[in-house]
């Protein structure tokens, strides 16, 4: 059942349980979990990425490579990834998380893909599956530079409030939740006391460049 997967990944497994977990959800109820493998798979793409933009930007400064890792590194980057390898197809849920849009889920898949990572790392070692999360970022991301990877809506939406509302947005941690290891932001943009937009992301800053973003758009100014 996962042959295209594999063939997508231009890799097959030996031990297919590690694939397995690796693709299981919490909700699977099962005594296993990609939950581990996720966390592992993380700490894999940072050093990935962080490695490649290093080699890759040899002028830039720390901070630009950080912002860089950033766009690459989150939760919405590795749901596009995930999507690319049609990630959804073949994660192992419950009926009722399936009947909620699960296997849509920027959260689940993103967590499946790191998974899937972390279980790469474990079968084949660092170096081959930095090959495979590269050319894979590669076919995602043609492009990978500052402008392309990060537009930052927060500092447009301050400059259009300011011009046109004589206001600054404000942005509320409404709640955080999840593992210490994987936190969930939901933060809310509220201008001149309205409130904008609500967005949930794994980091408070991407949590607000969302809500800016869907701002600008109710603003008709994207």
């Amino acid at each position: 059942m996962f042959k295209k997967l594999q063939k997508r990944l231009n890799y097959y497994f030996k031990d297919e349980n590690l694939l397995i977990e690796a693709l299981t959800h919490k909700s699977y109820k099962k005594p296993y979990n990609n939950e581990r493998l996720e966390f592992l798979g993380d700490a894999v793409m940072d050093l990935v990425v962080g490695e490649f933009l290093f080699f890759k930007f040899k002028q830039d400064s720390e901070g630009n490579l950080s912002r860089l890792r950033a766009a690459l590194v989150n939760e919405k980057s590795f749901t596009h990834l995930a999507e690319k390898l049609e990630l959804g197809t073949y994660i192992f849920m419950s009926a009722a998380e399936e009947n909620n849009e699960g296997r849509n889920k920027s959260s689940i898949l993103s967590d499946a893909f790191e998974a899937l990572i972390g279980a790469l790392y474990l079968e084949i070692g660092f170096e081959k599956t930095k090959q495979i999360a590269l050319k894979l970022l590669e076919e995602v991301y043609p492009h990978i530079d500052t402008q392309s990877l990060f537009s930052d809506y927060k500092t447009k939406l301050q400059e259009i409030t300011q011009a046109d509302m004589a206001s600054t947005p404000e942005y509320i941690v409404i709640k955080a939740f999840g593992p210490d290891h994987k936190k969930q932001f939901e933060i809310a943009v509220k201008i001149q006391g309205v409130e904008f937009a609500r967005s949930i992301a794994s980091s408070k800053k991407e949590a607000q460049q969302q809500c800016a973003k869907i701002a600008l758009e109710k603003l008709g100014k994207l």
